[in-house]
Formats: C-alpha cells, structure tokens, sequence
C-alpha cells in the first residue's frame, strides 16, 4: 500500500508541474498546396489553410531551415543579390529558386534537399536589378503519362534571360524542350552592354503554352531594346508568338522597353493573360515619343493562345515619372455597387488601386481623368489629364511643403525643409525638370512587385506600401560627364540619344531618415465592395538599420519589399520590411499578433502550406541589395509544435 501510495502522489506532482504545457496535440489538418507563384493562377495569395490561427499563432516556431549555400558559394556576388523568392509546392514537393537561379526541390516537411540544379549564371555582371529569382513555374502536362519523365515540369527563367524546363521529379534538364532543356529568350537581341536585359519574374502558363517577360534597364537610351512578352511551346520550346506593347503605335514613336517584369496572372477558363506592362525609354523625358505611349503603363489582355489583344487599360499616360505597373494583376471577384463582377485588380506604384472588368477592362469601380501639373522640360508634350480611381482612396501620400519636413532635430527639419523648397512640386505628376523635380510617392513605392492578398469571402483585399520622396533632375547633355564625374556615387545616367541625362536620389535627412513625414511603411486592408479602407498600421521598424532606434522611433514604419498573403483563419502574415522579421497581423483588426526573428532581411513575399496535416509558413531571408539588409542564403519554415 505504501508502495501504491508514493506512485500516485508522484504521479500527482508530475501532472501539476505540467499543466503549463499543451496536453491536447494538435489536430491534422487536410493537405493544402500552393502550386503558383501567387497562391493560384490569379495571384490571390490566399490558402485555406486555418490550422494556425490568431489564438495560436503566437506559438509558432522554427520548424526547419534550408540555405542555398549561396554565402559559401558566391563570394562577393552575394552583395549584389535580392533573395527575393516565393516557393511553389506541388506534386508534393517544395520548389525555390536562388537570386543566382539555383533551384532546389526539398521534402516540405523537413526542408531536405530532394535534388538540386545550377542553370551556371555568370557572377561580375552588373544587372540593373540585382541577382533577382522571384520564383518558378510548375507544369503538369495532361497529355503526359503520370509517370513519364517530364511529365510534371519546373519552368525556369534566369538571370541572363534562358528559359529551362526541367523534370520535377529529378531536376533533370527535359531533353524534348528547347536546346536540350533550355532556350535562348533573347535570341537575336543585341544588346548595348551586358546585364541590360535579364529576366527576375517566373514565366506563368496557360494551356501549353508557357509565357515570358524580361526587365530592361532604365534610363540609359532612348532606342532602348523592346520590351516584348514571348511565348513558347511548353512541350518543345518552339517560338508560339511575341506581343510588343509599343507595336502598333503612332508613326514617329522612339522609345524601347515598355516591358513585362513584374509577374503575369492566367485566367485559364478564359484563355487570358494579363500583362502589367512598364514605362518606355527613357523613365524622365518622353520628347521623342509623343502622344500616350501606346499599351506601355498598361494592365493588357492577351489570349495565351495566339497573343491577340483582348483588352487594354492605361494607368499612366505618357509616363514620366517610371511609374510601371509594378506588380502582378490580381483577378478577384468583386461586390463593388452590390454586384459581383469578375476583376483584375492592379496596385500601383502611386498608391492607386484599379479595378478593371476581366473581360472587357472597362473599370468596374469609376475613373476619372483629373488635370495635373503642366510646363515639361525643353521639347516635352505632357498628358494634361491622368487617370484616378474613386475608390479605394490614394493608399500613399503625394504632396508635401517644406513646413512637412521630418527630421529628428530642428537642424535635420530645416536641412530638409530646404531641400523640398529648392524643387519643383506640384503634386502628384509634375514634370520631371531642370530645377530637380519631386517624385512623391518615390519610384519605389507606394505599392510594389510584392503586390496584395486577397481573401474572397471577405471581399477584403490587403496590400502594402512605402513612402519616400525622390529627386529627379534633369542634365543637359553637355554636362553629364561633369556631372557623372562630382558625383560617382549617386545614380546619374546617360539617356543616349535624348537632350538630357537625369539624376535620381531619395531625398533623406543627415541621419539618413527620409525627409517626409512617417509611416514611412503600412499595412492596409481595403473593403473592395466599398472601396473603404477599414484599417492602415505601420509595417515594421528600424531596428536592424539604426539599433535601437525603434525605442526613439517606434511606430513610424520603413520602407519595404515583398508583399502579403492571407488565410482562412484570418491571418496576414507578411515581412517585406527593413528588419529582420516574419510577422502576423489579425486580418480583422490590423493588430499585430506575433513575429518571427529570420537570419537576415525578408524583402519577400512569403507562402503556406498543410502538408502531411501540419501547416507551415515559409519565407526567404536573404536580403535585399537596394535595401542593403542583412545578406543570408536561408529558407525559413515556421510551425506549431507537434
């Protein structure tokens, strides 16, 4: 009996202590994929994924990490990449792609590497846009038995603009495809230097036919290279058709790019792709290409199988400011005026939301075409009109006296109030000039490549964005070299073949904060049935850029990189911002519920998953160059304990 006795009491005492730990394990949830680079083809960035929740999410750990090796591998090139990646899962394995084009298939449940390839790109090449692999393609193909090889396929583009089709299953180069797996995009382009053209986005397909863009270097000509979208085979690679957004244009037009770099979005049921189509050379003085520019600044339709041309919006005209379309279309249902209309939603780099009819373009929700600033540069013919949403409101600010400069002291506020009182600014849209033009919201900003989520059964769509000031000013020609040689440090480029060069710099105090005022960086969620914006919270902090000044600066925001996605159970997760974290926000209020401390900067949209029942969130921490956050080579998979 005494024996008896001790074993229950120690039982009690054990039970006691442990009541601070969960007794309950957790429930398996149904496998849930996220087979594209935007969740679905329509780039939603949405899962029905609800195992982790905002009861719980504060639980959340480091459940598995994957690096690429890249800062073992690639030296000092690492200081030139933008790990910028969103894997795919699918056919039950995880799929990324490092900022040098390596792609890697790895168990979802452990992050182990199941096979790996190197497309071989060369590092000591200056890419305008960094070492940059946004993400890759996956492609089942139904006419493929399930277990041929190359039946399910991985569709790569790179850096020095190839395109590879490899088996999924084994990482092989698929032999049937191209040139022994791969294929020159660029065939036939001649190029003013190297790294003028490369590619950053994955290709999408629709069909069997598989669809590229490319990213152009800005402002180093006027006949800069085309910016055409190609489309190939997706079973032999063989050329299907090329669409130029500046094709058909009125006679006299000389310009280049208009370029597709930011990723596409597929409405398979439709046989559409929607192209968010950029500036045309160069970005600051348009004095050869008069008139709109053609589908340049352009959300276009094109039917995937031909390349025909369905519809076109502009969302600039005549763009000066390099104001691309910057970020993949989102294709969502929309409640606006109490009907629900199949739409194409595009957020904007001035912090504008469109929102086209899928089928025609006609704007579901109006715009209007309001007058803005006029009196261009030397041989400059302006738009006199531009063209606003009425809903949702601008998400960015964009206009700014010197009485609104920032600055942590009154020598910093007067430093910069002096700055914004030299330039020209007139609001959003004043022309780039000679006296140095203020581009408010900056190039970089409001809304970028990370684009938005969308949750349908709440009609909500979430987005973030940046706020920032650039200082645009015009070089006469002539003095260029001079100006090129007093400030080797500052961006100032040619525009052969015009009458001026131009020079860009964010306008930033002495401490190197910017000039505007704060958020510098928010969070939004926007009732899309409304147009109503139900809440903005500052996104991030400056901890990893300036220590400790979050203490002095607490909710001010920062800049950022990298988008949002959503969940069933109500969570945005998100990182994208200047500091090292992965964090979550309660997708009904804007609270922030919890954050994930990463290895080094997350200027990437991040991804979930339910795979053997357990939900995992996962994003890149590698860093960004422009950004200049902390560089790694780490894949980061967060869950529930077990």
């Amino acid at each position: 009996m005494r024996n008896l006795l001790r074993v229950v009491l120690v039982t009690w005492v054990l039970a006691a202590c442990s009541r601070g730990a969960p007794t309950t394990p957790l429930a398996p949830a149904a496998d849930v994929d996220w087979p594209f680079y935007g969740g679905d083809a329509g780039g939603q960035r949405f899962s029905t994924a609800a195992q982790v929740t905002p009861g719980n999410v504060g639980r959340l750990k480091v459940a598995w990490t994957f690096s690429t090796a890249d800062k073992l591998t690639r030296g000092g090139a690492l200081k030139h990449a933008s790990f910028e990646n969103t894997p795919v899962l699918a056919g039950g394995r995880l799929y990324l792609c490092s900022p040098f084009n390596e792609v890697a298939a790895l168990d979802p449940g452990s992050g182990r590497a199941l096979w790996r390839f190197d497309p071989k790109v060369a590092t000591g090449v200056n890419y305008p846009n960094d070492y940059t692999c946004r993400g890759v393609a996956y492609w089942r193909d139904p006419a493929a038995p399930p277990t041929a090889p190359c039946a399910e396929r991985i569709f790569l583009n790179t850096n020095d603009r190839r395109l590879f089709a490899l088996d999924a299953a084994t990482g092989k180069a698929c032999g049937s495809f191209g040139a022994g797996g791969v294929l020159d995009v660029a065939a036939g382009v001649v190029l003013a230097k190297p790294g003028e053209m490369q590619i950053t986005s994955p290709p999408v397909v629709a069909g069997d036919v598989v669809i590229v863009g490319s990213s152009i270097d800005d402002n180093q000509r006027v006949k800069e290279v085309s910016g055409a979208v190609r489309a190939f085979d997706a079973r032999t690679g063989a050329p299907r058709w090329s669409f130029d957004p500046l094709a058909g244009s009125a006679s006299g037009l000389v310009a280049g790019a208009a370029n597709v770099w930011a990723p596409m979005s597929v409405d398979e049921a439709r046989g559409l792709v929607f192209l968010p189509t950029t500036s045309p050379s160069p970005d600051f003085w348009g004095g050869l290409r008069a008139g709109a520019d053609a589908n340049a600044d352009s959300v276009v339709a094109v039917h995937a199988a031909t390349g025909q041309v369905a519809w076109a919006f502009q969302t600039v005209h005549h763009d000066l400011w390099d104001y691309d379309n910057p970020a993949q279309p989102t294709l969502a249902s929309v409640g606006w005026g109490g009907r629900m209309r199949d739409a194409v939603i595009q957020v904007t780099k001035q912090g504008l939301v469109f929102t086209l009819d899928r089928a025609s373009g006609v704007p579901v929700i109006p715009v209007v075409e309001r007058k803005v600033p006029q009196g261009g540069a030397p041989g400059e013919v302006l738009s006199p009109t531009q063209p606003f949403p009425v809903a949702p409101r601008p998400l960015s600010p964009s206009r700014i006296e010197a009485k609104d400069a920032f600055g942590l002291s009154s020598w910093e506020r007067r430093a910069c109030a002096r700055k914004i009182a030299a330039a020209r600014h007139e609001g959003l849209y004043t022309p780039p000039s000679l006296q140095g033009t203020i581009l408010y919201p900056f190039t970089g900003g409001g809304m970028n490549w990370g684009g938005m989520a969308f949750d349908a059964r709440r009609g909500v769509a979430f987005v973030n964005t940046s706020s920032a000031m650039h200082l645009v000013t015009l070089i006469p020609a002539a003095r260029l070299r001079a100006a090129q040689a007093a400030e080797p440090d500052v961006e100032i480029s040619p525009n052969q073949g015009a009458p001026f060069g131009m020079r860009r710099q964010v306008l930033l105090s002495g401490l190197g904060l910017p000039c505007n005022p704060p958020p510098w960086g928010q969070l939004h969620a926007i009732d899309m049935s409304t147009g109503r914006v139900l809440w903005e919270v500052p996104l991030g902090t400056p901890r990893d850029k300036a220590p400790f000044s979050q203490f002095l600066l607490p909710h001010v925001g920062m800049p950022n990189f990298g988008g949002p996605i959503a969940t069933a159970s109500g969570l945005i997760f998100i990182g994208a911002s200047l500091d090292n974290f992965l964090r979550a926000f309660d997708a009904a209020t804007g609270a922030e519920l919890w954050r994930g401390r990463l290895p080094a900067g997350g200027q990437a949209t991040p991804m979930t998953y339910v795979f053997k029942g357990r939900q995992y969130v996962v994003i890149a921490a590698g860093g960004h160059a422009k950004s200049d956050t902390r560089r790694g080579d780490t894949l980061v998979a967060f869950a529930l304990p077990n």
